[in-house]
């Protein structure tokens, strides 16, 4: 008599191995999901706290809100204070003329990374990515000591005979515009040398077989291929610029205000956190609305990139 075969069950897997399991299969929404957790937690959460504290009266009482009622008085005196559009209007011409300058300064250094050597590209690259390993705060003190009154720039002119007294630069809309464009400036080169490192240099050899002078072929072929990476450039160096606080306090002095400083002022010093919500929701609208510009513009001029249909 034959022996009845025996069939060992399958063990049944926990809801956390088949959770693992999922998250590393690499289907569907699940491998996003940590990320999805994280940007609730910190973006998502904090976002819906200052909506609701910019569109309520609110009773503060030692720190703590007493009470709470939903009104849209302070977007309504935001919106009609020629203060906030004067504060605004500054923070978005100096992070432009910023982006600007970064753009027309930056746009040669990765050009020339572009056509050196490979000990002129190894330096250029160390010479960009080595501020980026100083805190932004340092690099804004060394611009304190090199534009003082009695600093590098004055020093060296006052020696020169060019000036009998020192300059003010410090606390100037100059000051901060100078150290705006350093410190942001490796932000922009970093895009436009990834993106021209991608050319096929037949193009370049292309052009210039077909008699197309250096500067002709940077115009007709390198810049139209570089666009991406302007527009990357560009869209960081504006946040940055536009959202700064640290290089305005510093280099521009207790009376320089932008939409930063003004929203450090209302929620620090007066304690005016509704005030404080608006106006950081005023900024990150506007914020947004110049970076969906630039992208449709970069879209605009990269189309033929994208075949015959685009």
């Amino acid at each position: 008599m034959a022996e009845a075969s025996y069939t060992a069950p399958l063990a049944t897997r926990g809801l956390g191995e088949r959770l693992v399991d999922a998250l590393l299969s690499g289907r569907g929404i699940w491998p996003a999901v940590p990320a999805i957790i994280v940007l609730t937690v910190v973006a998502v959460i904090p976002f819906v706290i200052l909506l609701s504290l910019g569109f309520s009266d609110m009773e503060v009482s030692r720190g703590a809100i007493v009470s709470q009622t939903f009104s849209l008085q302070h977007l309504t005196n935001a919106l009609t204070d020629p203060l906030y559009w004067t504060t605004f209007q500054r923070s978005m011409t100096l992070a432009l003329t910023t982006t600007a300058l970064c753009i027309f300064f930056g746009y040669p250094v990765a050009y020339l990374f572009l056509i050196g050597g490979r000990w002129t590209r190894r330096l250029i690259l160390v010479l960009t990515i080595a501020p980026l390993l100083t805190s932004g705060i340092v690099r804004t003190y060394a611009w304190l000591v090199i534009l003082g009154g009695r600093g590098v720039v004055n020093s060296t002119l006052m020696s020169l005979g060019l000036i009998d007294q020192p300059l003010r630069i410090m606390n100037t809309h100059w000051a901060v515009l100078i150290g705006m464009v350093q410190i942001h400036l490796p932000v922009m080169i970093l895009p436009l040398i990834a993106v021209m490192s991608r050319h096929d240099g037949r193009l370049v050899e292309a052009s210039a077989n077909l008699g197309a002078s250096r500067l002709g072929t940077l115009r007709t072929v390198i810049l139209p291929l570089s666009v991406p990476g302007i527009g990357t450039g560009a869209a960081l160096v504006f946040t940055l610029s536009y959202t700064t606080f640290v290089v305005p306090q510093l280099l521009g002095g207790g009376n320089y205000l932008n939409a930063a400083t003004m929203i450090y002022e209302q929620v620090v010093y007066s304690l005016e956190w509704s005030k404080g919500s608006v106006s950081s929701m005023i900024l990150m609208v506007t914020c947004l609305i110049v970076l969906v510009a630039i992208a449709l513009v970069t879209n605009h001029f990269t189309r033929w990139t994208k075949g015959r249909d685009a």
